[in-house]
């Protein structure tokens, strides 16, 4: 698949830019994203931490209003504690940290940890933190058959809101509260006949939720069920084979490259020790060309960018670096630091957030 061809520059100012500007405000055409704005703050600081402009780009009061504005998030109650995903649910626009949530504005698992991992970003210490309100809430979410809901009591259910329990347990490095065997019997009903992983069981397939297999079992403390040889060879193969022609991976067998999945597959690939087997030029050349003229990367070429595609191809290339050949004017454009596959976060920022967030047994 590779082939001889000369990268062109990674527009970084450009992404960086990009990511500022969603910052301060979404585009009209993203505007639906407000109720999750946690995940877009993630995405846009996340992004500026890869390419190690944030200090550059943010200034520390701004760094230190988005600080303030995600413990405004942080709240407790019957469940324990975690993470709104935003303000938007909330009953007064005066959102005291002290206020103990309704049934109606509980805190949510994904956006759980997506805060942990921005304020990771940001660099604070978590002094703030209840974590052990927040084991509760990996307890209240939990299911009967292992998978978690992303809010008590209700609320989505699949792998991905497994995946964020998950992490958070290993960032407190504390499964006290989670029913391994039973988390571990979950993710073995969700595998399919290809290889890959569905969303639950009987799902067809996806790169993403395949990503999440294999880093959930990776994290927790023992795997009671590890993938068998043959299962590995399978679960490789299958991935493999979704790096199209084009250097770009598909989500599912016969679909349509994505810059998403380029993350998803590569990174599942990357946990597995097969990320030797992906072209990397081939790959850095499809992430090329879904550059936005004006900043930011989307999901592939002609398409407009968005945080999440920009973030995901930016992580991409962290794990992924194409070799850099002498004619290569560009070269250093795609230099990054490396990236915790398992967290999704870059190597420095994932250690901060293992230091600090730890319980101190």
């Amino acid at each position: 698949m590779t082939k001889d061809f000369n990268l062109p520059p990674l527009a970084r100012l450009a992404h960086a830019g990009h990511a500022r500007r969603c910052l301060s405000g979404l585009p009209d055409s993203q505007i639906e994203l407000d109720s999750g704005r946690m995940a877009v703050a993630f995405y846009c600081l996340g992004a500026l931490d890869l390419l190690k402009m944030l200090q550059d780009k943010v200034s520390m009061t701004d760094r230190e209003s988005w600080q303030e504005w995600i413990w405004e998030q942080h709240t407790r109650g019957k469940y324990g504690s975690g993470f709104r995903p935003s303000p938007f649910m909330t009953v007064s626009s005066e959102v005291e940290r002290t206020t103990s949530y309704t049934d109606y504005d509980t805190p949510h698992i994904i956006m759980t940890y997506t805060a942990l991992l921005t304020l990771a970003i940001l660099r604070d210490d978590f002094s703030q933190l209840d974590k052990q309100g927040i084991l509760l809430l990996l307890k209240a979410c939990q299911r009967e058959d292992g998978s978690f809901s992303t809010i008590p009591g209700g609320g989505e259910t699949d792998l991905r809101t497994l995946y964020c329990a998950f992490v958070i347990a290993h960032l407190l490095d504390d499964w006290s509260t989670i029913n391994l065997q039973n988390a571990f019997s979950f993710i073995a009903s969700c595998r399919s006949y290809e290889g890959g992983y569905g969303q639950s069981a009987h799902c067809e397939a996806n790169g993403g939720t395949t990503y999440i297999a294999m880093a959930a079992m990776e994290l927790a403390p023992v795997s009671t069920t590890p993938l068998t040889a043959l299962e590995k060879r399978k679960t490789i193969e299958w991935a493999l084979h979704n790096q199209l022609e084009s250097g770009g991976f598909c989500g599912r067998t016969n679909k349509l490259a994505d810059a998403c999945y380029c993350f998803w597959i590569g990174g599942s690939l990357k946990i597995l020790g097969a990320g030797d087997l992906v072209d990397s030029r081939s790959l850095a050349s499809f992430l090329a060309s879904c550059q936005f003229r004006f900043g930011g990367i989307a999901k592939a070429p002609g398409e407009h960018p968005d945080p999440y595609h920009t973030y995901l191809s930016l992580a991409t290339l962290s794990m992924f670096p194409p070799p850099v050949y002498e004619n290569d004017a560009s070269g250093s454009s795609w230099i990054f630091d490396p990236l915790d596959p398992l967290i999704n976060a870059r190597q420095e920022t994932a250690d901060w957030a293992r230091k600090y967030i730890a319980i101190k047994h």
